[in-house]
């Protein structure tokens, strides 16, 4: 298809890989769809660069910042105090937004941004009449903690006064915020749910060498970025540890930001066990699910996206600190007959997890025919985005001062 349009998609990436892998997977299903379409994103992932971007999408990074365990931010690898950091990422974020001149801004979960960075740049693109999207994941944390968090942030006057839709990655009969989040109901008209986001392989095969990988089919163990992955992956290696015999060889991957003593301690265990391989990082992580009897993980956004796309009977060990989210998405997702949940409050037992790994490849897969359109989220938002593209003339709201056309707020149910 045609249309002629910029995108301009803005992530905080403070931590982990979430947010950037979402960011890229929507970018990539537009640029697919749309002949003309150029996309750039916002970032601060340190590892942004180790990701293939086609043709038509970009990236800008800006200073990375790391959240501390008492709450706090500092920067990432620059010696400079949070506050210097912070006014060069706006400057950046805020100049890019002035010249790259976009259709539309999709800011990825944080509503004003990392400490409300991107305020600026939202009034900026407003006054120009850009039309400004807030993606959320399906779930965010749970309901009271996240109402105190956008309370104390501002997210809610954000919400009604800076943006004209909101998406939502997910489906409301697993979590629906509307109904659950006090305070949401209000933004029943701006609020689209998309479905979630399906995975396909890459065009590029994996970056892993073949002795990387066991010859016969396994169970993939995956902690996304790995940066409070250290429970499972133990709690793994001490199930193979305690029963050698357990008939499945495993795949894990570790994460970019596990903590560097940690992974060491790690690849030497799994080095002694014959029946394991340990990797840091995979950025074409779908060869590895493709392959898979099962999945053993963590249960974040997009390693959820990835089980429900290939087709994969899954185990969810979920995190419950610093937020509920995965916890809560687990739950749901077990009710709805799509994974089974291990929790991980009570003692990590070796043989407890050695069961439940010896029993995994027999489990069901997801029966998504039970759940229709659950995975059309890029084909979703590919619709939404549509009206906000043309055939090779700039749309009116664009230019500055203009107003939004009558006939997409229509077409989009804001008026």
């Amino acid at each position: 298809m045609q249309g002629t349009g910029r995108l301009l998609i803005y992530s905080h990436d403070s931590f982990g890989l979430g947010h950037l892998r979402r960011c890229r997977a929507i970018a990539h299903a537009l640029v697919e769809r749309y002949r003309q379409l150029s996309v750039l994103i916002l970032s601060g992932s340190p590892i942004i660069g180790s990701y293939d971007f086609k043709s038509r999408v970009d990236f800008v990074r800006v200073p990375g910042v790391i959240k501390l365990r008492n709450g706090e931010y500092t920067s990432l690898q620059l010696h400079i105090d949070i506050e210097t950091t912070l006014a060069i990422r706006r400057s950046i974020i805020r100049h890019t937004a002035d010249i790259f001149d976009p259709h539309l801004f999709l800011v990825d979960k944080e509503p004003l941004g990392l400490r409300g960075e991107v305020r600026d740049t939202l009034e900026l693109l407003n006054a120009r009449g850009t039309h400004c999207v807030l993606g959320l994941r399906d779930v965010m944390d749970d309901p009271a903690t996240l109402v105190d968090e956008w309370q104390r942030k501002g997210a809610f006057p954000a919400l009604r006064s800076l943006y004209q839709e909101i998406w939502v990655y997910g489906r409301p009969d697993l979590f629906d915020p509307l109904r659950e989040i006090p305070g949401m109901a209000g933004f029943a008209a701006k609020t689209r749910f998309t479905g979630y986001l399906r995975r396909t392989m890459p065009d590029e095969g994996p970056s892993l060498s073949e002795h990387q990988l066991p010859m016969d089919d396994y169970i993939l163990v995956t902690t996304g970025g790995g940066g409070d992955g250290e429970e499972l992956i133990d709690w793994v290696l001490s199930a193979y540890e305690a029963d050698p015999d357990l008939p499945w060889p495993a795949v894990l991957v570790l994460g970019p930001f596990m903590r560097p003593e940690l992974r060491a301690g790690f690849l030497a265990r799994a080095e002694r066990l014959p029946k394991l391989r340990a990797l840091t990082f995979e950025a074409r992580v779908e060869h590895l699910y493709a392959r898979a009897l099962g999945v053993v993980a963590m249960g974040g956004y997009n390693t959820f996206c990835e089980i429900l796309s290939f087709g994969k009977p899954a185990l969810i060990v979920p995190r419950t600190v610093p937020r509920l989210e995965q916890q809560l998405r687990a739950e749901r997702a077990e009710q709805l007959g799509l994974v089974r949940v291990l929790s991980a409050d009570r003692v990590r037992e070796p043989a407890r997890m050695a069961t439940m790994l010896r029993e995994l490849p027999s489990w069901s897969p997801p029966r998504l025919d039970c759940h229709p359109g659950l995975l059309e989220g890029l084909e979703r938002i590919g619709d939404m985005v549509g009206p906000w593209l043309s055939d090779g003339v700039p749309l009116p709201l664009h230019r500055p001062g203009a107003s939004v056309g009558r006939a997409a707020r229509s077409w989009l149910g804001l008026w």
